[in-house]
């Protein structure tokens, strides 16, 4: 079998996660990277044995014409013609969440992909959790009558996440995790309303080499789906670990004889009136995520990825739409 030739695009952290799985795949190669700074790719071309490095995705896109996909993995306002020339060159890819902060371009890359049949995915890989599957297991003999989920947590001390315009905030960046795991779940969302404030993290506890911290500490999302269902989403960044301030982070779907507590990435509890059972989490959600992907570019079978870039950006819109909600306090309609 003759074996994919991959490209990366970004050598951060969320690369590098993907790579815990990539270099374990034998059918794969990983022949060129590419990232701005020289000792994120020296130290991805020595993790992966990459042979070409290059400082920007135009350099690679010039210099590689063999590549069979392309892993792009960089901040949310760093998407200058990635995913255009990738499509351009009937090049599949996978991109990491959130893909943009400019839903048009969203939009633009949507219709493109869709008109070409390409492959392609999002970084939603708790479409793949073994716990996932269990949960639409259960959903299909439940009568739902309430949702409601958590992500809440630190900041993280990266440059971009600071600031809202170049992260989304945190709905966007992070707990559309949770966004994508509701639509998943039950569908289409009709509407969504949404309140945030600041006040509890002080932007002068953070290093003074990052931008002023403007985000917000803390959301509240009320997404009401076309089932008629409704979901309530808390999204926070303030809780301090250092101090021992362990939150029990996911979704707990309360039906009418039977209730699902998920712990984010952890268990799924089942709770009847019969018995309480807890399924732990059993394999990584990331490797099978980048398995799936792979056997899909070398089927060219886009229906084989559970989270399309179509689909993707309907997870996007649903989380921009919050945004704009909190931004204007009015109801947003989908």
């Amino acid at each position: 079998m003759q074996k994919l030739r991959i490209g990366l695009i970004g050598c951060g952290g969320m690369m590098n996660q993907h790579v815990n799985g990539l270099v374990t795949f034998d059918d794969i190669e990983i022949v060129a990277v590419a990232d701005p700074h020289k000792d994120r790719t020296d130290a991805m071309q020595k993790r992966t044995g990459a042979k070409n490095a290059y400082s920007s995705h135009t350099q690679l896109f010039e210099n590689e014409d063999k590549l069979d996909a392309v892993y792009i993995c960089v901040e949310p306002t760093a998407h200058n013609n990635i995913e255009e020339t990738a499509i351009a060159r009937s090049i599949p890819f996978l991109v990491e969440k959130p893909m943009t902060l400019d839903m048009a371009q969203g939009a633009a890359i949507t219709k493109a992909v869709e008109a070409k049949g390409l492959v392609t995915a999002v970084g939603f890989q708790d479409r793949y959790l073994d716990l996932t599957d269990r949960i639409k297991e259960e959903l299909a003999d439940m009568k739902v009558g309430m949702v409601y989920g958590s992500w809440l947590g630190g900041v993280p001390q990266v440059w971009w996440w600071m600031r809202k315009d170049t992260c989304g905030g945190q709905l966007v960046e992070q707990n559309i995790h949770l966004v994508d795991m509701l639509r998943y779940f039950f569908g289409e969302a009709d509407s969504v309303f949404a309140t945030c404030n600041r006040g509890i993290i002080c932007p002068s506890e953070f290093s003074k080499d990052l931008p002023a911290y403007d985000t917000d500490d803390f959301s509240s999302a009320m997404i009401t789906f076309k089932s008629g269902l409704t979901a309530n989403l808390m999204t926070g960044c303030f809780v301090d670990w250092n101090k021992g301030n362990a939150i029990r982070n996911g979704i707990t779907i309360i039906g009418r004889d039977k209730s699902l507590e998920y712990s984010l990435r952890e268990d799924l509890t089942v709770y009847t009136a019969q018995a309480n059972k807890t399924y732990k989490r059993e394999i990584d959600q990331s490797i099978r995520h980048d398995r799936a992907f792979l056997d899909a570019v070398r089927s060219g079978d886009p229906t084989a990825v559970r989270s399309p870039y179509a689909d993707g950006f309907k997870s996007l819109l649903l989380a921009d739409a919050a945004n704009r909600s909190m931004a204007t306090g009015q109801l947003i309609k989908l």
